[in-house]
């Protein structure tokens, strides 16, 4: 079949323009796709001028958050530095949060919510568990930071003792309880421990009379960091209006065991970072003397596997914990705080970790206790004595006494020289000036007033090298002398008589009776050496400048001479 020229050439034109329209097409479509690269370009440069003004708007933002805090810091530090309510002489815990690189203390915030600020809110773990068992606590920042009354936020010790106290209706036993701690600890022990005394209360003029008269009867041990007072913020305590009551207990009880929980868990919290062991007291106890280092070496004795260490058999007193353990103990308190007290949680929690239910109903109780007692060992004798009567709750009464604590040494014998004694002080019963002297007993009186003295006269003149007088004991640690100077007598009446008119001859000043004032005694104690060059003494005289509230005790009388 032959074709056509007609045929062909359109056929021809027709193959010769296929190429040239499907070049036409790929330029085309090339085209729309460089069209499209543009246009995503263009996109993104946008998205990125926009990004580039959020960032400087974000930034003003935070700018402006950081200035409002900083104004609120300057205004706290003003509120703080005038009206000292609160903070009168304290060291605030060192918490921080970082705004926009600047790192902030947490109490800059005050009322000031976390979302308020739109900052992230990271906390340890054993923290976000207690958000979970605590919810209400997430509404407020500071719910689970102490106020810090006052204290040097010592850390590294070996033994941390936490207190806590509350507000009592008769009778508040906490001084007491810290003069019993404190008796006879040597500068080496009070560097090595820190005693914190929660207030767990809210009621802010409560809460500083109490810092107030610990830190006015304990001033050097304030002042050294042995002590340390905290409160709680009120947002911490959840409503206790509605707790179910459990174990047929009273609604007031109910309550009052559960804020008990709360307050433990709180302290210890606090405590875990500060030190290796944590020691839970109570505020109405007294102490053995040679309590620390009892425990120290008790401690030293035990495996590594052990829980708790009692040196009391009562409640939750002298109960030692590895600090280590602290979190994970206080979570257990918290899945169970409205539920027991707190001494029953813990045989429970012991109970979790060791015993095997599957045994039979007879053998389960013989491996329990058994396995429990791996964890938690009692030492004897009791090293704390429970002394309050008027319980923290209201109503009931407590005569509670550890029958393994002992009798106690309420005063220390010394080879003193002869001396005739004599006082104005009215003396109590049959603890006379004599007893303590020759170390049969205490001397006890009744509350000294301004111009009362105690005298030791001696038979013949002596040298004397140094002097120790201690007043109150470990039933009564503040039957103390208060106001009260120690005073010397030279046995040369020439030189009696030159101190009469000059008095500034051995620096130390006269009174007219020829006495030379040479100490006095600070928290119960007056001791020290003698000048050599005062020659013999014919008397030593303590002398009351002041009337005290207090009875007065002599626990302690040392005379130290050469021949002695």
């Amino acid at each position: 079949m032959r074709l056509r020229l007609g045929q062909v050439l359109p056929a021809l034109c027709l193959g010769a323009a296929f190429p040239l329209l499907w070049y036409a097409v790929w330029q085309g479509s090339r085209g729309n796709y460089l069209d499209m690269y543009q246009y995503q370009l263009l996109e993104l440069q946008q998205r990125l001028l926009y990004a580039e003004k959020e960032n400087i708007k974000r930034s003003h933002e935070l700018s402006s958050a950081l200035d409002e805090i900083k104004h609120i810091v300057a205004r706290r530090m003003n509120v703080t530095k005038n009206h000292t309510a609160m903070f009168y002489d304290t060291t605030e815990i060192e918490r921080f949060i970082v705004v926009n690189g600047t790192k902030l203390p947490w109490t800059i915030l005050g009322d000031i919510k976390w979302k308020d600020l739109n900052l992230p809110r990271k906390l340890p773990m054993h923290l976000t568990n207690m958000y979970y068992y605590l919810p209400h606590l997430r509404e407020y920042v500071d719910a689970i930071f102490p106020n810090v009354i006052f204290g040097q936020q010592r850390t590294g010790v070996s033994l941390v003792m936490g207190i806590p106290t509350v507000k009592r209706e008769k009778q508040n036993y906490l001084i007491d309880t810290l003069h019993s701690l404190l008796y006879q600890l040597s500068e080496e022990q009070k560097k090595d421990c820190i005693i914190i005394i929660f207030i767990a209360e809210v009621n802010t003029e409560y809460v500083k009379s109490i810092a107030e008269s610990v830190k006015t009867s304990f001033p050097r041990e304030v002042q050294s960091g042995v002590l340390e007072v905290i409160s709680p913020p009120a947002s911490y305590y959840p409503d206790f209006s509605n707790l179910e009551k459990t174990l047929g207990d009273s609604e007031d009880r109910v309550r009052w065991r559960t804020k008990q929980n709360l307050d433990y868990s709180f302290l210890m919290l606090y405590a875990q970072p500060k030190g290796t062991f944590y020691l839970q007291l109570e505020d109405d106890i007294i102490a053995k003397p040679d309590y620390i280092e009892s425990i120290k070496s008790f401690a030293a004795q035990q495996s590594q596997d052990w829980m708790v260490l009692e040196f009391s058999q009562l409640g939750f007193i002298g109960k030692l914990f590895k600090s280590e353990d602290l979190p994970f103990i206080v979570d257990f308190f918290l899945m169970f705080y409205k539920d027991k007290p707190i001494d029953w949680l813990i045989d429970h929690l012991l109970w979790v970790k060791v015993c095997n239910p599957e045994k039979d109903a007879v053998s389960i109780i013989t491996h329990c206790e058994k396995e429990k007692s791996k964890l938690r060992i009692r030492a004897k004798p009791s090293l704390f004595q429970h002394m309050g009567i008027y319980s923290s709750l209201s109503g009931k009464i407590q005569i509670l006494k550890d029958k393994d604590f002992g009798k106690n040494l309420l005063y220390k014998a010394h080879n003193n020289p002869p001396a005739k004694l004599d006082t104005s002080l009215r003396i109590y019963q049959q603890y006379t000036l004599e007893k303590v002297y020759k170390g049969e007993d205490c001397f006890w009186a009744s509350a000294p007033v301004a111009g009362d003295y105690i005298r030791f006269t001696f038979l013949n003149p002596l040298e004397v090298e140094k002097y120790l007088f201690r007043s109150g004991n470990l039933e009564h640690p503040g039957d103390k002398l208060f106001n009260t100077t120690v005073e010397v007598l030279p046995a040369d009446e020439t030189l009696r008589k030159e101190l009469h008119y000059n008095g500034n001859k051995f620096n130390y000043p006269a009174t007219k009776a020829g006495y030379l004032k040479i100490g006095a005694f600070e928290n119960g104690i007056a001791e020290g050496n003698i000048n050599k060059s005062i020659g013999r003494i014919q008397a030593i005289r303590l002398s009351v400048s002041s009337d005290s509230p207090f009875w007065a005790i002599l626990s302690e009388v040392l005379i130290k001479t050469s021949e002695n």
